[in-house]
């Protein structure tokens, strides 16, 4: 876990590895979708983290919450592919890194309501950015099916790895205090 937490600071201090989106000459289809989350380390902590605050809510927060991430995801994308960017875009995105990290670290899980809210705010964050990369061309569309099946494979990536690591809540809870600092140096970065 000592490596983790030093792979993620460096990661972090390192713009082109933390933040993902460089302008839109880069979306060409779905495989360039599908990679996109996998690149950026603001996005594979993230949506990995999404996957874990679900999986420690249990019950049907486990669908609900990912579910409303990934929608919240999309109605962000539309808003950027309509030319709409919302406010201090990185910062949002580099803040969601720091809650998400707070909320699995946490005790007790967030009553659904509250995981949900957060993660539909942070969602529409990580979309916006998205959309605002996508060309408005034929590949556009496949380019957010690969952004959104991609984003859905980390969330199961988190929900499993909160199963398989329950019995080891120190684990869980180091790597998403490693998260939460790779998101607070990005907002520094963002600054």
């Amino acid at each position: 876990m000592a490596r983790l937490g030093i792979l993620s600071a460096l990661a972090a201090l390192t713009p082109s590895l933390a933040f993902a989106h460089s302008g839109g000459a880069h979306v060409h289809g779905f495989f360039a979708g599908l990679q996109h989350p996998l690149l950026g380390m603001d996005h594979l902590l993230a949506m990995v983290a999404v996957g874990i605050i679900g999986a420690r809510a249990g019950g049907r927060s486990i669908v609900l919450v990912t579910l409303v991430f990934v929608s919240a995801m999309v109605a962000g994308a539309l808003l950027g592919m309509a030319g709409i960017g919302l406010p201090s875009l990185e910062t949002g995105i580099a803040l969601s890194l720091v809650v998400f990290g707070a909320m699995v670290g946490l005790a007790k899980p967030l009553p659904l309501a509250a995981a949900a809210a957060l993660t539909a705010l942070f969602g529409l964050f990580h979309g916006n950015a998205h959309g605002l990369e996508i060309p408005g061309n034929a590949d556009s569309i496949a380019y957010a099916a690969g952004f959104v099946l991609a984003t859905s494979m980390l969330h199961a990536i988190g929900i499993l790895s909160a199963v398989k690591l329950a019995r080891w809540p120190t684990r869980v809870h180091t790597a998403e205090f490693a998260t939460s600092l790779v998101g607070m140096a990005m907002a520094a970065q963002a600054f």
